[in-house]
């Protein structure tokens, strides 16, 4: 694992501690910023038995090598598991639980409670640390509280307000942060990305989530989905049924940039998001009224935060739509 430019200072003053680090690390920044690579190469180097500086991983050795293949029988990792199939109306190979259970943290209790394979530190890592329910949070907290000998936890959280206080408490925070528009252009050109501007637009400035969104399918149902909220006659039902093989979070997330720039645009500021639909914005932006696109992009922005639990997620798509369609036809 290598650093990110981006995050080298914050590595070297964390490896400037490296025999005096806290128990707990809670890492935390935007997401797509690169802050599980930043854990991940943390965790190597605590684990390497052949370092080649303080918390710099040698590469070569058996618990690199362990480590490389997921395997280091001193490191955990606890996220979302895989769904099983009948947990809901999605298939299993298509869903992920949206939730770290407290039988997950309670799986730690042999492995933080005995002694190191390798006679070394033990890692445990925990992303997206906020994706623990309320009851595997508070099974963490107790091994917060009395951290076993040698063990260091690494927590990663795109959102740690949604981190109970109790957890936030008993970790030093690690704020890293996002790259300059130049560095994330640069990484995202050598990465290879076709339209790195745009990408990174789309992705809030976000290079990791930019570069997952090289795949001319997602370009191609992005525009077929704007054309159709441009459309003078929409049709919010017809559009819904158009994007029905596309994930829900998705959507929502064009729906919620799109209304970001529209309501941007009638504020007097520049584009954000989408700098390809600059035409089709500033004539959308001429049928609405600049508060109600307010009002209905912080009710989405707001929506984001249960969108992976809704009832019947093709309504509510249908449902944000149809209050699309009635604020740019009204």
């Amino acid at each position: 694992m290598t650093i990110l430019k981006w995050h080298e200072s914050q590595f070297k003053q964390l490896a400037h501690r490296a025999g005096a680090l806290p128990h707990a690390l809670l890492l935390r920044g935007p997401a797509g910023i690169g802050k599980r690579d930043f854990a991940a190469a943390l965790a190597k180097g605590l684990l390497c038995e052949q370092p080649v500086a303080a918390l710099m991983a040698c590469g070569n050795c058996q618990a690199c090598r362990w480590f490389e293949s997921s395997s280091h029988p001193d490191c955990r990792l606890l996220q979302p598991e895989i769904a099983e199939a009948g947990d809901d109306d999605e298939p299993a190979d298509k869903k992920k639980k949206r939730d770290i259970s407290i039988a997950q943290v309670r799986s730690l209790a042999d492995f933080i409670n005995i002694s190191a394979h390798r006679n070394g530190a033990k890692v445990v890592m925990v992303h997206p640390a906020e994706a623990m329910n309320t009851n595997a949070a508070n099974a963490l907290l107790k091994s917060l509280e009395e951290p076993p000998q040698g063990v260091q936890f690494l927590l990663v959280s795109d959102r740690p307000n949604l981190l109970p206080a109790t957890i936030r408490s008993r970790c030093q925070q690690v704020a890293l942060p996002p790259p300059s528009a130049g560095d994330a252009l640069s990484w995202l050109k050598q990465k290879g990305v076709s339209q790195p501007e745009l990408a990174l637009a789309q992705a809030g400035g976000a290079p990791l989530l930019a570069a997952e969104l090289d795949n001319p399918a997602y370009w191609a149902a992005r525009l077929q989905f704007i054309d159709g909220l441009c459309s003078r006659s929409l049709d919010a039902l017809a559009l819904a049924e158009r994007c029905g093989t596309q994930p829900i979070p998705q959507i929502i997330n064009w729906l919620q940039r799109w209304t970001y720039d529209l309501a941007s645009l009638g504020s007097g500021h520049k584009l954000r998001y989408n700098p390809d639909c600059a035409e089709a914005l500033i004539s959308a932006s001429k049928r609405v009224k600049t508060l109600e696109i307010m009002r209905l992009h912080r009710e989405l922005v707001r929506f984001q935060r249960v969108i992976n639990h809704p009832l019947n997620p093709r309504l509510l798509l249908e449902d944000w739509l149809l209050r699309y369609s009635q604020l740019v036809q009204s």
